[in-house]
């Protein structure tokens, strides 16, 4: 019985340390993501195949920014990108900028533990990705930060894809 008891006291007194290096490691990641990053590259693995590719050209740009009071925004344009030929664009050269881009804002939340970012998806250029999360595994080195999706229907292939985009923080 008093052995039960110890166990117990020992327990409780153990788990504020155990929830505060779990709250420390949450700061800590949140720390870390704050501010700009520019997109490095952005590659999708087809699932049935295996087969890598560059999702919006070799050389994509973007922007995510991670912010203090829980707000991110994200825009990537693909590296193919035509300007329209005279002051404003044809439906046609219209439709290719769009489909050469994404972009999105809204909240995010991180889980430490499962080490994923969600985005909560407020308003985007695709309208069936607003009201969505978006949870991106993670992984932090250094200056960088690899965000993978989980597996799911590519919109422009319709298989199934992960895709990994890798970002470099500004300075």
């Amino acid at each position: 019985m008093k052995r039960a008891a110890l166990l117990i006291v020992v327990a409780v007194l153990c788990l504020p340390c155990h929830l505060s290096a779990q709250t420390n490691q949450a700061n800590s990641i949140q720390q870390a993501i704050l501010g700009t990053w520019k997109l490095v590259s952005y590659v999708r693995e087809d699932l049935p195949s295996g087969a890598k590719s560059d999702v919006m050209g070799a050389h994509p740009s973007g922007y995510i920014n991670y912010c203090r009071d829980g707000r991110m925004i994200v825009i990537i344009v693909g590296s193919d990108r035509n300007k329209p030929a005279g002051a404003v664009a044809t439906p046609d050269e219209a439709e290719a900028l769009i489909r050469g881009m994404l972009a999105y804002a809204g909240t995010y939340s991180i889980d430490s533990q499962a080490k994923t970012v969600t985005h909560h998806i407020d308003i985007s250029w695709d309208q069936s990705r607003t009201g969505t999360d978006q949870v991106r595994s993670y992984k932090l080195e250094g200056d960088r930060i690899t965000l993978t999706t989980e597996p799911s229907t590519d919109p422009a292939t319709g298989n199934k894809t992960v895709r990994t985009l890798i970002w470099e923080k500004l300075k």
